[in-house]
């Protein structure tokens, strides 16, 4: 029975699929799906529409995101800002600032401390006697390159051919010394000869300086009428800055035919001595002594600053009254040499490589990292602003200094504590709170920013690829072969200690 039951089963006719109940089945599923039979010709159209929603959609959410985006920004620079009308409108306290202050998206102002200067500057008395030296008792400087080779006709050095030996020797203290420090005969880095006889007068300095037309001048404020008449205040420029500030701020001249913009008397310095900008800067800023001999005391303050305290109170306040020659202020982040060098590379300052050659010398002749044990709180300083008696230690101090900065890179804050390291504690100084450097001025920004043709470099290949990167009248401890294997040399790890670093 189930053998025939099978047997009507495997002869029953297959049959076919029936065309016309297939075109019914999918005309039931289209309109199930569109409500419409007319399927091929309304579905690109709809597909149209359908991707034009959806592009419409991100635009306005793009628009939508870069208008609030727009709304914060305003909101942040309005609380930066300076103008009344703007600062009004930002509400510190609110919601918005409150959270992007917690993001890290506003900036931070400079924490700044109240200075502890004599409020009356006619009460101030000023020491009559120079600071008796114990150590150096006369100073001289080498004028003449006598490691130059004269056959070659090569133009004269402003800081020498200092060799590697003759720097060794310069660290070697002694009652009388003659060290390189710059301004070499014939070697450029000139004054006027109107600003030289203006200068022979100042005794009391506030010098700076602009390079390159990075700045313009900013007017010193709460000077009293003591520190101007006892102060000369020497604005140092190059050429190309000369001409920026005369073309757009007023520029006094006097009968003598020196250049005055306010309270600044503009000090040209011709043929400049350095291919390097930054390397320029270095001249007053280091070498203030050399440029005006005559000067007992100085104060540096960078071009892009605007002083706010007078400068009789300041020499009291850090000099005077705890017996000091010398006063900087520690950097705000780092205090290792060697943290520094990092964020120097990480900022693209100089070439990485020749930082790095810069840190291996001076680790092979003992500069270890800052720690509590030193004498000084820092090893970095922030040297916008210096306050210095020119005893004879602070100025080798300042052409030792200088010669580093001649020799490697010009990123003086790198150097500043390895000199400092050399002459060991037969070098004092007193380094101030950064809250205190802060309270001392008011920053402004450049008129546009420094560059370098060598900022980009990760290689000393690419000096070799390309010749023109390298500068023909500084920087040469960096290409002359050091007296040592630095290969094994190993940098100290660093651990960076501010986001900012």
């Amino acid at each position: 029975m189930e053998s025939n039951y099978q047997r009507s089963v495997s002869q029953r006719p297959k049959r076919r699929a029936d065309p016309d109940a297939l075109n019914l089945r999918n005309k039931d599923a289209e309109e199930g799906l569109f409500s419409s039979g007319k399927f091929s010709a309304e579905y690109p159209l709809k597909m149209l529409w359908k991707k034009t929603f959806i592009r419409l959609f991100l635009v306005v959410g793009m628009v939508w995101m870069m208008l609030i985006l727009s709304v914060l920004l305003v909101h942040i620079w309005s609380c930066q800002s300076s103008v009344a009308f703007f600062s009004a409108i930002c509400n510190k306290e609110g919601k918005v600032f409150i959270m992007l202050d917690s993001f890290g998206f506003v900036p931070r102002p400079p924490h700044r401390c109240s200075v502890p200067v004599v409020n009356d500057p006619d009460a101030i008395v000023i020491p009559k006697e120079k600071t008796p030296e114990t150590i150096l008792q006369n100073l001289t400087y080498i004028v003449e390159d006598e490691e130059s080779d004269n056959s070659l006709n090569t133009a004269p050095l402003f800081g020498g051919n200092i060799s590697w030996a003759q720097r060794e020797d310069s660290f070697k203290l002694k009652p009388s010394m003659k060290v390189p420090c710059g301004f070499m005969r014939n070697a450029g880095g000139d004054m006027d000869p109107k600003d030289i006889e203006y200068a022979k007068k100042c005794r009391f300095v506030v010098a700076s300086g602009i390079f390159d037309g990075y700045d313009t001048p900013h007017q010193p404020t709460n000077i009293s009428a003591r520190s101007q008449k006892l102060f000369c205040f020497l604005m140092v420029v190059d050429e190309k800055s000369f001409d920026v500030i005369k073309n757009n701020v007023s520029v006094r001249v006097d009968s003598d035919g020196g250049h005055w913009v306010g309270i600044w008397r503009l000090v040209l310095l011709q043929h400049q001595p350095y291919d390097e900008p930054r390397r320029n800067g270095k001249v007053p800023k280091i070498l203030v002594h050399r440029m005006f001999p005559e000067a007992q005391y100085s104060i540096w303050i960078d071009g892009k600053m605007e002083l706010i305290v007078d400068p009789l109170s300041m020499l009291e306040r850090y000099l005077w009254r705890g017996k000091n020659t010398y006063s900087i202020a520690q950097h705000k982040h780092h205090r290792n040499v060697f943290e520094e060098a990092d964020a120097n590379k990480r900022r693209k300052r100089y070439a990485r490589p020749l930082i790095d050659l810069q840190m291996k010398i001076y680790r092979y002749e003992g500069m270890e990292p800052w720690s509590p044990l030193k004498r000084n709180p820092s090893d970095v300083p922030e040297g916008a602003i210096i306050i210095r008696e020119h005893t004879p230690m602070n100025n080798l101090f300042s052409c030792l200094w200088f010669n580093e900065v001649h020799l490697f890179t010009p990123r003086d804050q790198l150097s500043f504590g390895y000199v400092i390291y050399r002459l060991k504690s037969q070098f004092k100084l007193y380094m101030f709170p950064n809250c205190e450097y802060n309270s001392l001025f008011i920053l402004h920004p450049h008129t546009r920013e420094h560059s370098s043709k060598v900022e980009w470099v990760k290689s000393l290949g690419e000096f070799k690829k390309n010749s023109a990167l390298k500068e023909s009248r500084g920087g040469f401890g960096l290409w002359t072969p050091y007296p040592a294997d630095l290969s094994k040399v190993v940098l100290p790890t660093v651990v960076r200690t501010s986001k900012a670093g």
